[in-house]
């Protein structure tokens, strides 16, 4: 493949107008932004991932799924995973330098899948109701019911609710807790954007654009909803471009 000019920027499509919504792909977007990379967007529904990319690229782990983000650099190289994403960039684009590796980094990659894990009853119904075109809807619930063992909705019906947000709001807390040790703030280590805060306003702004009132008690149940109000400004300037 002939070098290009800009990165390819494979993210998920959301119901009009479309923006970008998906967790990970947003640490990709927004540090493609942050290090003020050129690049594009291309929009791929669920069932358009597979065939899209497996003509370059062997499954994950698992052995069975591609995952979005991946990103095709100017090279031509097709690279996937977020944080492998990550450390090509820091490789190819060294400035401005952010720090892939600190502190805070660890203990964050420690804190999101319990996190996740914990919220599934919330997001999984939730994503394909506010989020999902129709295209994808199948394929969500499917996937997602073989995960479980059991209808997405049911899933969410019997575990949600305060069961959830129960389990939730310890987690949360330590996130807040480990933000409030620099309180300078806004970012983890005061005035420095490391990884770590891309992750989490990553975080934030998927629960934002899945359903506001999540948002609102997510924050309600991290104990200082102004830390992360704070992050979400502080990033303010690279979160802007997300349509395209």
């Amino acid at each position: 493949m002939a070098d290009q000019q800009q990165v390819i920027l494979f993210d998920l499509p959301s119901q009009p107008p479309c923006k970008a919504w998906s967790l990970n792909p947003w640490k990709t977007r927004l540090l493609l932004n942050f290090k003020n990379i050129p690049y594009k967007t291309e929009w791929l529904e669920y069932p358009d991932i597979a065939p899209r990319l497996s003509p370059h690229l062997p499954p994950n782990e698992e052995g069975s799924a591609y995952t979005i983000p991946t990103v095709i650099l100017p090279s031509g190289k097709y690279v996937t995973d977020s944080k492998v994403i990550a450390e090509k960039l820091q490789a190819l684009y060294p400035t401005p330098h952010i720090d892939l590796a600190s502190p805070y980094q660890a203990k964050i990659e420690e804190l999101m899948p319990q996190l996740m894990k914990s919220f599934r009853p919330v997001y999984l119904p939730l994503i394909p109701k506010s989020l999902l075109n129709e295209k994808s809807r199948p394929y969500w619930y499917d996937t997602r019911g073989k995960l479980l063992g059991m209808e997405v909705d049911d899933f969410g019906r019997e575990n949600g609710g305060e069961k959830t947000w129960g389990k939730v709001e310890p987690v949360v807390k330590a996130v807040t807790a480990l933000m409030k040790e620099n309180p300078n703030g806004p970012f983890f280590e005061g005035k420095q954007v490391v990884y770590a805060d891309l992750v989490w306003g990553a975080f934030l702004i998927f629960l934002k654009r899945m359903d506001q009132g999540v948002f609102d008690e997510m924050l309600k149940r991290s104990g200082d909803k102004a830390v992360h109000e704070a992050l979400l400004k502080g990033l303010e300037k690279w979160t802007d471009r997300d349509d395209q």
